[in-house]
């Protein structure tokens, strides 16, 4: 996967490092020069800055001044010192909290920073063969569905010999550094970085699929089972791999804020841990088995925690052995790690981000899902059916212009994610641009067969909306009987532009697809075959009073409709004489005077029987109300009832692009 990243900008870092050893130069890079560009564009650096490469010694004698240790000893400069830390990180004078929580929630995950930083252990400085140095790193995001390899030279921005941006508490540690300049290379500058999302930081280091959680609209802390259930999904995220972050809303006036219990507003945290901590001492402790739900989380910052309860040395700690706490690695010292207990996380925090890594592998001890991604754009055509920025379902004249895509739950039902993201504007911040736009989507359960674009909205049912909001993904969880759904992604206004990448994952293929054409195409023999004359759309709600079949009494109906040779076919309903089936179809009738039929069967284990019929003329004259009409027999007994009542809308048009 890796070994394909495309170059960012067309640099080739392999090819560029051997022309650069092979001249005995350092390399500079073009596309992100050590100019006050590459800073910023309205707010300059508090001070003088003066760009300086980590030196290797005997070769390049800048920064060595960084690196003097006590006693004139020179602490020669590495990628990693002692390994990758999540303690590593500080944050610098740019407002990135947010980036560099992700960077301390992706330290703690080696098959995951071994991808955003590969070739690490060739990367590194090597003191022993200065020569092999040539001054340049590379770093791998997934940037809107593609991994994008960024290349970067050492020169890093100072002010009085110190880094101005991210930095590591070791002063001749340099990956945390290297790597903030290679995203604010993809960004265009570092300002481009002041403010931001954790969890769309996490997305491009891992292509995880990335989901919002309001803690505070949600109210978790006032509900014991939500928590428990929140809990129980936080810990199988962290579990296999996942990141979590979270943050304290706060008003522009309050943006970095300190509360008196040590949390800070406006703010991102990395959740480091989240465990089922053990209370007690000795053997007691594991035949009791009583847990309390704890989580740990680190301030970028690299100090200022939190003053409550389970803080690093308060008195709750004593209530868990010696094993336990140094299990867990509990160290009291102001390094911004601390843990709470969950239910006072959830009543604290405002926001946590979850970013989950979804598992597609055939061969996998968890849950496998199947993915489909589609990438898109809302676009303006003056013409109605070319259109596609039609906005939300408040824009009832132009929702359906936007793009559609459908999708089948073929299981009875099936849990289905949804993630919808935009393309990240960062970038174009410094054009007085680069915000997100509101967006979202909605899920339609349409008719069975249905294959081309809908054009309005008769029986087919909305069965949720995701919230519209300027974030840069929108996700959803939900649960989805059998049947067949459309997406509709739209912006929130109508005439908004833009580009967006829509992933679908389900358990078993869904052969998600976009719906393109608006009726059937004209063909070349469509003159002798015949071309649909009209579109006809049947909806039945459902039945009553059916005869018993079982010999428990009861049965198990489904509907059949027919049109033109073709049928749809409802699930079966168990064990009722009173059946839901809010089945619908779509036909395009070459021949409107043929008529339409309903059919009501019960399953058999042996052979299915007949219930009972309606025959629908469809004819566009005929009325669209909904109507509850008596079943009958089939064939030359069809004027003689048969129990029950089926209820059915049906509406024809000889317009093919009016539903």
């Amino acid at each position: 996967m890796f070994s394909s990243a495309v170059p960012y900008k067309n640099q080739h870092y392999s090819e560029l490092k051997k022309d650069c050893i092979n001249d005995k130069t350092l390399f500079k890079d073009p596309e992100f020069p050590a100019t006050n560009a590459s800073l910023f564009f309205r707010k300059p650096p508090p001070g003088v800055v003066e760009w300086r490469r980590p030196g290797v010694r005997g070769a390049i004698q800048l920064f060595l001044e960084m690196f003097t240790a006590p006693g004139g000893r020179i602490n020669e400069p590495h990628l990693f010192v002692k390994g990758i830390s999540s303690h590593d990180l500080n944050q610098g004078s740019v407002g990135n909290c947010w980036f560099v929580a992700a960077c301390s929630c992706l330290a703690l995950k080696p098959n995951l920073w071994k991808k955003v930083i590969p070739d690490h252990t060739t990367q590194e400085w090597d003191h022993k063969q200065p020569g092999n140095y040539a001054g340049i790193f590379h770093f791998q995001f997934w940037v809107f569905g593609e991994w994008v390899d960024v290349v970067v030279d050492d020169r890093l921005p100072t002010i009085n010999g110190e880094l101005i941006y991210c930095h590591s508490k070791d002063t001749n540690e340099f990956w945390s550094a290297l790597l903030e300049k290679a995203y604010a290379k993809l960004t265009g500058c570092y300002e481009s970085l002041e403010g931001g999302n954790t969890g769309d930081a996490v997305v491009d280091f891992t292509g995880a699929v990335a989901e919002a959680i309001n803690l505070e609209a949600e109210a978790y802390y006032k509900d014991a089972k939500k928590q428990d259930q929140l809990f129980e999904d936080l810990l199988k995220v962290y579990e296999r791999e996942g990141i979590i972050s979270c943050s304290i809303k706060a008003q522009p006036h309050e943006l970095e804020l300190r509360m008196s219990n040590g949390l800070v507003k406006g703010h991102a945290y990395s959740v480091t841990a989240v465990k089922k901590v053990r209370i007690g001492h000795g053997l007691m402790a594991y035949f009791k088995n009583e847990t309390i739900p704890l989580i740990r989380m680190r301030n970028p910052w690299g100090k200022t925690e939190w003053k409550g309860a389970w803080s690093d040395s308060s008195e709750e700690w004593s209530k868990v052995g010696d094993m336990e706490r140094g299990k867990l690695g509990i160290t009291v010292e102001d390094d911004g790690e601390f843990w709470m207990e969950f239910t006072d996380w959830c009543k604290f925090f405002t926001d946590a981000d979850i970013c989950r890594l979804i598992n597609t592998s055939l061969i996998s001890v968890y849950k496998t899902w199947n993915e489909v991604v589609h990438f898109g754009s809302w676009t303006k055509n003056a013409e109605p059916l070319l259109n596609r920025c039609g906005g939300c379902g408040n824009h009832k004249q132009t929702f359906l212009q936007n793009p559609q895509y459908l999708f089948d739950v073929t299981k009875e039902a099936d849990e289905v994610l949804i993630s919808l993201q935009q393309k990240d504007m960062k970038s174009q911040r410094k054009f007085g641009q680069g915000e997100n736009l509101s967006i979202g989507f909605g899920i339609f359960k349409v008719e069975v067969n249905r294959k081309y674009r809908m054009h309005d909205i008769l029986t087919q049912q909305c069965v949720n909306t995701s919230t519209y909001i300027n974030a840069r993904t929108v996700f959803m969880r939900c649960t989805l009987p059998q049947g067949r759904y459309v997406i509709i992604p739209t912006t929130f206004k109508p005439l908004t532009l833009g580009d967006y990448m829509i992933r679908v994952f389900t358990d078993v293929d869904s052969g998600c697809r976009e719906l393109i054409e608006d009726k059937p195409k004209v063909k070349c023999w469509s003159s002798f075959l015949g071309y649909p004359q009209v579109v006809t759309h049947v909806y039945v709600h459902g039945a009553d009073g059916l005869q018993n079949q079982d010999s428990t009494g009861g049965a198990d109906p489904y509907v059949i409709i027919y049109c033109e040779g073709r049928s749809v076919r409802s699930p079966i309903q168990k064990d009722t004489l009173t059946p839901m089936f809010t089945t619908s179809a779509i036909f395009y009738r070459k021949k409107p005077r043929t008529p339409i039929t309903v059919e009501v069967w019960n399953s058999n284990a042996v052979k299915d029987e007949f219930m009972g019929q309606v025959v629908l003329s469809g004819a566009v004259k005929d009325s669209t109300d909904p109507q509850r009409l008596q079943l009958r027999q089939r064939g030359r007994q069809m004027a003689d009832e048969m129990p029950g009542i089926i209820g059915v809308r049906i509406i024809t048009s000889t317009q093919l692009t009016a539903m």
